[in-house]
């Protein structure tokens, strides 16, 4: 009996330990977390659900392969955030011409307004399929309620709702498992690629870069790490307060690190159960999201269809806010007005109103019968035309004494910022080739 009671005393601090361990890296986890969930948005489930339709497991290969890539710019971004205490744009304006800064944050909140329109029409179609009613309906309320939740919960409210949120993108990994998947061809299609040089596949490639490495994520990540330095008194820019960069940094790298591999994981999951039942059954032709819920039916059972299409809601609620939020600090940062979700509207009056106007014209594309799939494909093209430079200015950024100080980047961030810099570049110039194919 002693020794059991010795034995239980002496397995506590083992437990606790753990405990301690589990909560210190949850704590941990924050912009790069939403970041990362908010890319599998409903727009990004319409590109992933097509190419494991059209081409089957024969492009899994590229999640292992922009997982490196997104996620150094991923981590660059919050370092020019934490480092300097201003966002991309605030940044640019402060150290280069004006004229670049005003062309780049013009297309983003174009880009930006497409997006966020085609993933409101993309929830209201998702909604139609679980409820009654008309589909408008549904895109008013999702319109309505994301921008009601900006402007009147506080920021330190809000990054806590979107970081439960990001739970929604389970039912595409539980919607893989009802599939029953994966295969040893889905398995062998992941680790050893085949890729094709036809015009369709490289097309699919592009569209499959420009979803996962898109320039909204790396405004909104360098913002809500300002954010977080605005709102907490015990925070400075890592220029002002150098003694916390060790923490910060590690903060940062595990908190975009686990962040972009849980969003790449779950584009793999989408590409993997749309592979192995519509490409399967010879269903080849998804445009959208809630299409490819509903050819899921069918093939893979209610359930399965029930998570797709729940996860397409609840995408779009988490990254309906990134969008209109990363376009009103890229505007705001540019002119230099207020710019936090922290602050009551009255205090930020046009950083609130670009939020609005982006969500409100997003709106109304869905009324004047403007085609999703038109609206997806110029946000991609516009964003394919704004990553490179963009990419090219934050890696100058972080060369520059001026503004990030001593803190320079590691080896591995450069050689991977440059690398995702001339992936995009050549991604970008294979879609102008492709573009009136």
């Amino acid at each position: 009996m002693t020794g059991s009671k010795a034995a239980a005393k002496a397995g506590r601090p083992k437990k606790t330990a753990e405990k301690f361990n589990v909560l210190e890296f949850l704590r941990k986890l924050g912009p790069g977390l939403i970041t990362g969930a908010s890319d599998d948005d409903p727009s990004g489930i319409a590109t992933y659900s097509q190419v494991g339709a059209q081409f089957g497991y024969g492009m899994l290969w590229t999640m292992l392969f922009s997982y490196p890539l997104m996620a150094a710019m991923q981590e660059i971004s919050a370092r020019i955030g934490r480092i300097t205490g201003a966002g991309i744009a605030g940044n640019i304006r402060k150290h280069y011409p004006k004229a670049a800064l005003y062309a780049v944050v013009s297309l983003l909140l174009i880009a930006n307004t497409f997006n966020l329109g085609a993933d409101v029409g993309a929830m209201g179609a998702a909604a139609k399929l679980l409820l009654p009613g008309p589909e408008w309906a549904y895109i008013l309320l999702f319109g309505i309620v994301s921008l009601g939740l900006q402007i009147m919960v506080p920021y330190t409210r809000y990054v806590k709702y979107l970081k439960w949120l990001t739970l929604v993108l389970f039912a595409y990994v539980a919607t893989a498992l009802v599939v029953g998947e994966p295969s040893r061809g889905a398995i062998r299609a992941t680790f050893l690629p085949s890729v094709t040089f036809e015009g369709a596949y490289l097309t699919a490639l592009i569209a499959v870069l420009g979803t996962t490495i898109s320039p909204y994520l790396f405004f909104w990540q360098a913002s809500q790490e300002v954010e977080d330095v605005t709102v907490s008194r015990a925070e400075k820019p890592l220029k002002k307060a150098p003694e916390q960069a060790p923490a910060q940094l590690d903060r940062i790298r595990v908190d975009t690190y686990f962040g972009m591999a849980f969003s790449n994981i779950v584009a793999f999951f989408i590409i993997l159960t749309t592979a192995a039942t519509l490409h399967a059954h010879g269903i080849s032709d998804i445009q959208t999201a809630d299409q490819a819920a509903r050819a899921l039916e069918p093939l893979a059972g209610r359930f399965a269809f029930l998570l797709f299409a729940l996860g397409i809601i609840g995408t779009g609620l988490l990254a309906v806010p990134v969008l209109a939020g990363s376009a009103a600090y890229g505007v705001s940062e540019a002119f230099h007005w207020r710019a936090s979700l922290q602050k009551k509207p009255g205090q930020a009056r046009k950083f609130y109103g670009i939020i609005g106007g982006a969500t409100v014209v997003g709106l109304v594309l869905n009324f004047v019968h403007l085609n999703p799939i038109k609206a997806l494909f110029w946000s991609a093209v516009i964003n394919g035309v704004v990553a490179v430079p963009l990419m090219a200015f934050m890696m100058i950024m972080t060369h520059n004494s001026e503004v990030m100080g001593k803190f320079t980047l590691p080896v591995y961030l450069r050689v991977g910022g440059w690398l995702a810099t001339g992936v995009m570049a050549l991604a970008a110039v294979g879609m102008m080739l492709t573009i009136n194919r």
